[in-house]
This record gives C-alpha cells, sequence and structure tokens, in this order.
C-alpha cells in the first residue's frame, strides 16, 4: 500500500470515483451527482476553497485505489474560533485497520507541517456536511447528509481521534400520523398579537435576495453555535445559485416584525436524494428529466436550518415557525428529516421534546491534538 497525493486532473477523477466503487451494492448510500462532485474541488466553482489551503491524498494498493482523504484548513475558520484547528475530510477507506492508519497519519502530518495543532472532522468542503454516521445507518441519508460505513468509528478510535461533538438527527412523519401538539396552534396568536411578528414564504421572484437574508439571519442567529463561522457573500451567491435549482419556496418561512424586518427563518429542502438514489451519479442521458419530472413526487424534506436573532429568542417565534412548517408539511402528506441538531443546544432540544418528533440518527465529529 502506498499514498499517492493528488496532483493530476487523472487523480482527481480516481479520488471522486472510489466512493462509487467502494458503496457498490450498499442498499443505504445515495450516489452523489458526479458533477457536483467535480465543482466541489474546483476552485472556480467553490467559493469555499478561495479561502481554504488544501491536499488530497489517494491510498493505493498496486494500483488500485482502496481510501481517500482530503487534509485542509480554513482561513476565515481560524480567524472566527482563533485557534489552529485543521480539518479532514472527504474520508472513504476499505474496512482494514493498516490501511486507516496510513491515511489518518497522512492528513495529520500535512496539518502539522502546516502549523495546526488539532486535527477534526470528518469535515467537507460543502456547507455544514459534518461527521460520521454512528447510530441510525438507515434509512438512507437525506440531501447534504452524510453516509458511511459502520467501521469507520473503529478507525478513527483506532487512531487516537476522540468524540468532539455529536449531531442528533430527528423526524417526523405526516403519513405515520404525526401532528404538531395542539397547544402549537393555540399559543400562535397569542404570539403573533404580542410580539408583531408575521411569517412569510420565501419570494421566488427576490431569491437572491431572500438568501442573503437567510445567510445574514444565520451568521446573527447562531454565531455562538459550536463549530460555526460566517458565510462569505460569494458562498451566499453560490448558494442562491444552487438552491434556485430545488428550493420549494413554500417550505421556507421568514419571520418579520411590524417594521418588515426578518427576525427569524426555517428552511426546509425537498429530498432530491429520493430521485438521486437511481442515476447512479448520471444526469445524461435521462437524469435532468428524472430530476425535473419528479421534483413534485418528493414526500420527504430536510429541515435544513432555523435561526432567531438574539433579541427575539426566548419569545417562542420558532413556535410560529414550527407550525407554519408543520401546515405546509401536512398539505403535502410528507415526512420532514430534523437534521441536524447539536447535542447541547438544549433550547432546541427542548423544543423538539414539545414537538414529539422522534430521534433517528447520530453524527459524530471528531478531533485529536497533533502539535
Amino acid at each position: 500500500m502506498n499514498i499517492q497525493p493528488v496532483t493530476t486532473a487523472d487523480d482527481l477523477r480516481r479520488f471522486i470515483r472510489f466512493p462509487y466503487m467502494l458503496y457498490r451494492g450498499d442498499p443505504n448510500w445515495v450516489p452523489w451527482l458526479k458533477s457536483e462532485q467535480k465543482a466541489l474541488f474546483n476552485p472556480r466553482k467553490n467559493a469555499m476553497l478561495s479561502h481554504c489551503e488544501y491536499a488530497l491524498f489517494l491510498l493505493c494498493d498496486d494500483n488500485k485505489v482502496i481510501g481517500r482523504i482530503a487534509a485542509f484548513y480554513d482561513k476565515q475558520a481560524i480567524s472566527y474560533w482563533n485557534e489552529p484547528i485543521g480539518l479532514f475530510g472527504s474520508y472513504e477507506c476499505i474496512n482494514d485497520t493498516c490501511a486507516s492508519q496510513m491515511l489518518l497519519q497522512t492528513a495529520s502530518d500535512w496539518l502539522r507541517a502546516q502549523g495546526m495543532q488539532t486535527m477534526r472532522g470528518p469535515w467537507s468542503f460543502s456547507s455544514q456536511e459534518w461527521g460520521i454516521v454512528v447510530e441510525g445507518f438507515s434509512p438512507p441519508p437525506v440531501i447534504l447528509a452524510p453516509y458511511n460505513p459502520p467501521w469507520y468509528a473503529t478507525q478513527f478510535a483506532d487512531f487516537g481521534l476522540k468524540k468532539a461533538k455529536d449531531l442528533l438527527v430527528f423526524y417526523g412523519d405526516t403519513r405515520e400520523g404525526y401532528a404538531i401538539p395542539e397547544r402549537f396552534s393555540t399559543f400562535s396568536e397569542m404570539i403573533r398579537q404580542k410580539h408583531g411578528v408575521t411569517v412569510r414564504i420565501l419570494d421566488r421572484e427576490r431569491l437572491a435576495y431572500d438568501v442573503q437574508c437567510l445567510v445574514r439571519l444565520t451568521n446573527q442567529a447562531i454565531a455562538d453555535n459550536w463549530g460555526y463561522y460566517p458565510v462569505g457573500e460569494e458562498e451566499a451567491q453560490e448558494i442562491a445559485r444552487s438552491l434556485k435549482r430545488i428550493v420549494d419556496p413554500e417550505m421556507v418561512f421568514i419571520a418579520e416584525n411590524e417594521q418588515a424586518e426578518a427576525v427569524g427563518f426555517a428552511m426546509s429542502l425537498p429530498d432530491i436524494n429520493q430521485l438521486l438514489k437511481n442515476l447512479n451519479g448520471r444526469l445524461l442521458p435521462l437524469g435532468w428529466f428524472h430530476l425535473l419530472t419528479g421534483m413534485k413526487r418528493i414526500t420527504q424534506y430536510r429541515m435544513w436550518g432555523l435561526g432567531i436573532v438574539p433579541s427575539y429568542q426566548g419569545k417562542a417565534i420558532d413556535v410560529l415557525l414550527y407550525l407554519a412548517t408543520y401546515e405546509a408539511l401536512k398539505k403535502r402528506g410528507a415526512r420532514l428529516e430534523i437534521n441536524y441538531v447539536l447535542e447541547d443546544n438544549y433550547r432546541m432540544l427542548n423544543a423538539l421534546i414539545r414537538l414529539k418528533v422522534k430521534p433517528l440518527r447520530r453524527y459524530r465529529v471528531y478531533e485529536r491534538e497533533i502539535s
């Protein structure tokens, strides 16, 4: 076995293709679109890479790829966290301890050489795709959510990586009879009147403006959350462009005060993984048609984000957002996966207990001192 840095277009092609071989036959894996994966590692198409230094590595047995890993550090994250934390991600490996040790040690050595004192991951080059599944390997993952074989947790532990944070997933399915507790409806009108807050859906005609609004709200609402650092303007524009293709405006809600200032939001994305499952990562020749005609048949959503600006936190504005989301779900006869919630975000966890949604999955982010 030997480690090979990714230095050529052919190396990158092998890097991108490896998961499609590793997961072949796994009923819970949803193949990513290969075009999206190529864009993920292209600095001209992924604004996040403009403030990252990174290296990609392949692990080969003779000339056969048996593993891969990315090692990187994000200059914006380090500046915001004020800690020299390096990241690893894009981790895929066969079930072999020696192979996993070689990959992780390579990433650790590279990060240490860049002056990092901690390695943390798995962490993606796209927004908020963190961790590995450690509980709840089925059903298949929803949009923008990781998936992995069960042996990764053992491989990380064997290398000395320890839990940094767990990320929890819950769900409610109207097809299984889920209904929001009645008190949410009872209190909603009182909350509206007391705080002068109303809820509207996303305005598709002003999508770029509303997405920037959502980014601003996120930057204010979760600024103190573990692992967070601000999204830049260029990345916000990329998010707007990517969401325009899939967003369901009636599943994105913005709470506004009497001055029409946005004070909170809840965004649920249609789970296009339901459509990607059988495309094997290809849009041609019929993939685009399958996606375009299938969007209206999607019966599953992922709550990708919910936040309230600090001045309105503790005023039950989230009740209005949960209620609006539930009413839209009920109209569609759909399932919602709330993915993910930090294990120590007690305010959100208490709200989910009151909502009576069910636990589904647990992701884990790991870290290790390397200085």
